[in-house]
């Protein structure tokens, strides 16, 4: 292994708890990059220009102090950045709303604007497509978490790409790509949301619409991203939450697709090309509840890739199952879970099981390899279940929207249905049965504590929201409104009432042992949700309520290996010990 920057030595030398937050190379030649450190794991970042030929810093590089920062590379001498450059250069929701180039040499206060957005955004950014022959600089204004802008910039000149707001757009060489939130009429074609589009791009600013479709999802079926190489563009698929991958290429003027080889039954399957304006390889990373991840590579087009690393396991898997079931939801709607557990597993309603789920924003909860569940609860005999629920992104776009706003308690029926089910089949009962979920998954399992404490034995309640009359006035709130809705307006509070945890607690209720997490340094979900939920709880008689605030960490609630470790005891203990027969 070769060694190019030690974090732990640098955080050693500097006095800090640094944790890496990634970097952005500078293309073609990949000898810079811009280097971005956490400070325990917070959102806010320093960044700092690093030569990885003399592995060091650069003095006197592009260095940009501590803020929620977007930086990219215009080329060699000059950045795109968007940071604190003083009052209201943030949006409401706490990102950047001003985009600058800042060419080297030159203070940052000199670096020029190129465009400021509202206060009420998301947040801008600009970046380089530095593709060999489609060079271009582009703009991106996010509206809401959910609707967008994106801008060719040309000579300091902005140039608006038409399409839907909800629709995200690609520039891949001359092709334009849209995947698209909602249903896109074009003349008299009707295009399904959650399909992915493709048009020539110059046509497309000359105002033609002739769309190609390269993916159309069905009832049970998704789009969860793409990736391309220099001929080819790379489609993870989700089929009834199970990864596929599809090669799409275009050949004699159509677009050609075929399914990549060897993809496991129940795994997440992720492929991204390599260097894509240069070559067609890709890396393609699997793994599952049961096996850690393998890297491999691969050419489009090719043979099988070739494996390049893999992970080692951290828990004993024999004797070991995944499988997949449905529940049924109080409207009808089928939500698949996952349940892995022994083999040989007994239906005597005994069994401690541990469900967990998300169930917001669109993000699909897919097969994954956590050595934490495996060691410390699967190993003890432990049954571990996910639940794919509305809110989430498993079957696109409409997955999703069906638990918006008035709609969220749909997200928390789907859950309901399935610990139900667990029940119904004999594989736990309430007394055994737990509930897991972090930020709006910690949402989600606040208002199963108020909303069924019949049906948990324990909850663990990770980095929540639970106030949902202020979440909107705190850190990145207001980014959530799309997805919540707004408590500042009494119709729609009316609907946020009955799903905000906090309000909902009742003096009279027994409620069932709950572990509340946090951590000071989360500059995206308050830790004053998960404080004053656990302060309200320890005025209530009998209330069995535990809280536990890290320093560091972040939203991740953990900085380091460390506190990883301590904060994975102290739950799986508390787990343990509620749902374990005694």
């Amino acid at each position: 292994m070769d060694t190019v920057l030690d974090l732990d030595a640098l955080s050693e030398a500097e006095g800090e708890n640094w944790q890496w937050s990634g970097e952005v190379w500078l293309r073609p030649d990949y000898a810079r990059c811009l280097i971005r450190l956490s400070r325990g794991g917070a959102d806010a970042v320093v960044v700092r220009e690093f030569d990885a030929e003399s592995r060091a810093f650069v003095d006197n590089g592009f260095t940009v102090s501590e803020a929620k920062t977007h930086v990219a590379w215009r080329d060699r001498n000059a950045i795109y950045v968007g940071t604190d450059f003083g009052p209201k250069s943030f949006t409401e929701s706490g990102f950047p709303r001003w985009v600058k180039l800042w060419r080297r040499g030159t203070p940052l206060e000199q670096a020029e604007t190129l465009y400021e957005g509202n206060l009420s955004d998301v947040r801008v950014s600009a970046w380089r497509d530095h593709t060999e022959g489609f060079e271009r600089d582009l703009l991106h204004r996010s509206l809401t978490m959910f609707t967008n802008e994106l801008f060719l910039l040309r000579h300091r000149q902005l140039i608006k790409i038409g399409k839907p707001d909800d629709a995200d757009a690609t520039l891949y060489r001359e092709w334009l790509l849209l995947k698209l939130r909602s249903e896109y009429q074009v003349e008299d074609r009707i295009y399904p949301a959650g399909a992915l589009l493709v048009a020539d791009i110059n046509g497309f600013l000359a105002g033609e619409r002739h769309f190609e479709v390269l993916f159309e999802p069905t009832e049970r079926k998704s789009l969860s991203g793409f990736s391309t190489t220099q001929h080819c563009i790379l489609l993870n698929i989700l089929d009834n939450v199970k990864s596929r991958i599809l090669v799409v290429r275009r050949e004699n003027g159509d677009w050609v697709s075929s399914a990549l080889p060897g993809v496991s039954e129940i795994a997440t399957v992720t492929a991204w090309g390599i260097d894509s304006d240069k070559s067609d390889e890709y890396f393609l990373a699997t793994t599952d509840f049961l096996t850690p991840t393998c890297l491999q590579r691969g050419i489009a087009g090719g043979g099988p890739p070739t494996e390049l690393k893999r992970t080692p396991a951290f828990f004993c898997a024999d004797g070991l199952e995944a499988k997949q079931f449905d529940a049924l939801s109080s409207d009808g709607t089928r939500v698949p879970y996952f349940r892995v557990s022994r083999t040989q597993l007994e239906h005597n309603g005994k069994n401690p099981t541990l469900l967990y789920g998300y169930g917001g924003f669109e993000n699909s909860i897919v097969p994954y390899y956590d050595s934490n569940v495996g060691a410390a609860w699967l190993e003890a005999g432990g049954v571990f279940v996910v639940a794919n629920i509305r809110g989430g992104g498993e079957f696109g776009p409409r997955w999703h929207q069906a638990a918006l706003k008035e709609n969220r308690s749909r997200a928390y029926q789907d859950f309901i249905a399935v610990a139900e089910d667990l029940v119904a089949r004999g594989v736990t009962s309430a007394q055994h049965l737990g509930a897991m979920g972090v930020s709006n998954g910690g949402l989600l399992v606040g208002n199963m504590l108020t909303a069924r404490p019949d049906l948990f034995g324990a909850i663990v309640c990770m980095m929540p929201l639970l106030d949902m009359r202020r979440f909107n006035v705190l850190l990145a709130g207001p980014a959530w409104v799309g997805e919540y809705g707004n408590p500042d307006d009494p119709v729609e509070w009316k609907w946020l009432r009955k799903f905000s945890p906090y309000h909902n607690l009742s003096a009279d209720e027994q409620y069932p042992p709950v572990l509340f997490t946090t951590s000071t340094r989360d500059d995206r979900v308050h830790p004053g949700h998960a404080r004053k939920m656990a302060a309200k709880m320890l005025g209530i008689e009998h209330a069995n309520v535990l809280f536990y605030e890290n320093i560091e960490g972040g939203h991740a609630g953990a900085a380091n290996n460390k506190q990883v470790a301590r904060l994975s005891a102290l739950v799986y203990s508390f787990l343990r010990r509620n749902l374990f027969p005694s």
